[in-house]
């Protein structure tokens, strides 16, 4: 592929390596750039990753510059990011690798400063072939070498490269999936069109979820504020410990309850497993912050099973106790669908992940409709569920009293 840039006549060593890397960008080779060997005044500095991003539809380089105890992220168009890569060669580093489709090219600078290079193939043992798309990981919009994800124990370090720990397989799945179908949802929204974007990710836990809605925000160009909510104080000390140490800016985390908790500004409520009602409290905080993406995995479903009255005709098929729950949950997150939509909002009720990886799979999605939503169709939504609650015998149910009361 680049054989006909390293011919005699060729400019020195520097300079082919250059063109190579000018040359892969241009053709989409371009898989990656590590420059190695820090000779700088910045003894913490110990080497320089490039790969390339997609900004607000533009194209960029992405610089992480790796420390002893610190990463530092930074974009760039095409151009500046040439010139500060060839900056960089034989005066702050002295080693470079260069992986672009099945080439790997190497630049080394000898003591007195002497370019040498040296280019060859990949080997086809090591990676899958060209085509097997069973073989390829997955194209996912988190990248793996962002650095808090050590700080969050989902990777380590390998000889010197960020990788995945082998246990957090599915964790990483999850996360990614979850980022999937937030995207799809956040560009079919208006806050698409919007520069800001606030969140809350209430039960945020460990943060996971938290710190990719941020990176993700971010790296399409938005001014994101995202918050993570949770009640437990060690996991609150470890997130904000992560975000203070990598300097993510408008990201934080805070003790408090979804109950009591109240944002200035909210765009898209998350609540991952919130425990029975308290998905139904942090659904009604979302409405009456006017959120425009309300995404929601509910579990414990307690409060309408014991209401249930069982229909004659349903009686020998809800006698077993694991039917019974089922059918309680599938009531449960219809009635909060259906009161999503009669208060303007798209809801549609599907599988989160596979139940190989969580029993915990069901997600409510729910996107705020442009516009004032019909009397007419909110009264017929209502109706629906007044018929559903007579059919079961449910007097009560939490999010439809709440928003009574409001």
């Amino acid at each position: 592929m680049f054989s006909h840039l390293l011919a005699n006549d060729a400019p020195d060593a520097l300079q082919r390596f250059m063109r190579l890397l000018e040359t892969s960008l241009a053709d989409g080779t371009f898989a990656k750039l590590l420059l190695s060997k820090p000779v700088g005044e910045d003894k913490t500095l110990q080497r320089l990753m490039v790969r390339e991003v997609q900004l607000r539809g533009e194209r960029q380089l992405s610089f992480l510059w790796r420390h002893q105890t610190k990463d530092i992220t930074k974009n760039h168009p095409v151009p500046e990011a040439l010139r500060l890569v060839v900056g960089q060669l034989g005066t702050e580093f002295h080693n470079a690798h260069l992986l672009a489709g099945n080439q790997e090219v190497q630049l080394a600078f000898s003591r007195k400063g002497r370019p040498t290079i040296r280019v060859g193939k990949v080997d086809a043992a090591a990676a899958p072939a060209e085509g097997d798309a069973h073989d390829r990981e997955k194209q996912r919009l988190l990248s793996i070498e962002s650095p808090f994800w050590t700080d969050l124990s989902l990777t380590h370090e390998v000889r010197g490269e960020r990788q995945l720990v082998p246990a957090m397989a599915r964790k990483w799945k999850q996360i990614n999936r979850f980022i999937e179908i937030f995207s799809s949802a956040f560009n079919n929204s208006t806050l698409a069109a919007s520069p800001d974007v606030h969140v809350a990710d209430f039960g945020s836990g460990k943060g996971y979820l938290t710190f990719a809605m941020h990176d993700w925000l971010r790296r399409q160009g938005k001014d994101a504020q995202v918050v993570g909510v949770e009640l437990r104080d060690d996991m609150v000390a470890l997130c904000r410990g992560a975000a203070q140490r990598h300097g993510l800016a408008g990201l934080r985390f805070d003790q408090g309850d979804v109950r009591s908790y109240t944002p200035k500004r909210l765009d898209v409520m998350i609540a991952l497993h919130a425990c029975d009602i308290a998905t139904d409290f942090a659904i009604h905080l979302g409405l009456r912050a006017g959120a425009q993406i309300i995404m929601c995995s509910p579990c414990c479903h307690k409060q309408l099973r014991p209401q249930m009255t069982l229909p004659a005709t349903l009686r020998p098929m809800l006698q077993h106790g694991i039917h019974l729950g089922q059918e309680a949950e599938m009531v449960t997150d219809s009635l909060r669908a259906l009161l999503l939509e009669a208060e303007g909002y798209e809801t549609q009720v599907f599988e989160f992940v596979a139940l190989e990886h969580t029993s915990k799979n069901k997600m409510i999605l729910a996107i705020k409709k442009p516009g004032v939503q019909p009397e007419a169709r909110r009264q017929e939504v209502l109706a629906q569920i007044e018929a559903i609650k007579a059919f079961y015998g449910i007097r009560q149910q939490a999010l439809q009293e709440l928003l009574c009361a409001a």
